[in-house]
């Protein structure tokens, strides 16, 4: 995919934005550039938004899965860092979180004194995303103007979520999609495996079942590998 495709042209109005990343989502298997699209497109969706990224929520461990640039990586990291800050607390806590103007008093003052020092950013704002039941993570914001962030903003970046949400939903069930027919194959060729080996040997499945298991064991190569050598080797036969 090019990176005219991935990244929507700036001249595009709102709604064909839109179109292009819905184009993206349900036309790629590669959701890291889902989500570089997602970011980049940011920018020309919300008002006073220089700068994005997507942090996602998995293992309880919480990870940078797309930024616009090196700026927002790095706010993501303090927050990480600190353990506080509005993208985390949108994550875990409310729904949608926004420090307006960094230079003024903020309910998170260590992560404000490492923004203000470190980068050029002056404004955030995190909004939770959801996939199925669960808090997935959140999309990131940043201005580098105080007061960049309205209410405007936060109106069409709550739209923004809401597709983001989507592209995770679609995400989540095409993974769960490629591991269902990836263990129903693998299925499938232990199976021929194991018969072939009942027919050789004239054992029951679970004799010939534990063959292979210790054959892949004595190995150290997967049960699945050991299967697919007998089912090769027979057809050579």
């Amino acid at each position: 995919m090019t990176d005219d495709v991935l990244d929507p042209p700036s001249d595009l109005g709102t709604s064909d934005v839109f179109a292009s990343l819905a184009e993206i989502v349900y036309a790629s298997d590669d959701f890291t550039q889902v989500y570089d699209a997602i970011v980049a497109a940011a920018p020309k969706l919300v008002d006073g938004c220089d700068r994005a990224s997507l942090m996602l929520l998995s293992n309880g461990r919480f990870d940078t899965a797309a930024a616009t640039d090196e700026v927002a990586e790095t706010v993501d990291r303090l927050e990480r860092e600190l353990g506080e800050g509005p993208c985390l607390d949108a994550i875990l806590d409310e729904a949608v979180y926004r420090d307006a103007d960094l230079t003024t008093a903020s309910a998170w003052p260590r992560l404000k004194e490492r923004v203000l020092a470190e980068t050029p950013v002056r404004g955030i704002a995190g909004f939770r995303l959801i996939a199925g039941d669960r808090k997935s993570g959140a999309l990131n914001l940043f201005s580098d103007s105080p007061d960049g962030l309205t209410s405007r903003s936060i109106d069409q970046a709550i739209v923004l979520a809401a597709f983001v949400t989507v592209a995770l939903m679609a995400s989540e069930q095409r993974a769960a999609a490629a591991s269902l027919r990836a263990g129903l194959e693998s299925n499938r060729e232990i199976g021929k495996a194991v018969g072939l080996m009942m027919a050789f040997h004239a054992i029951n499945d679970e004799e010939a079942f534990q063959i292979l298991r210790k054959a892949s064991q004595d190995m150290n190569v997967k049960l699945i590998e050991v299967a697919r050598q007998v089912v090769a080797h027979h057809n050579r036969v």
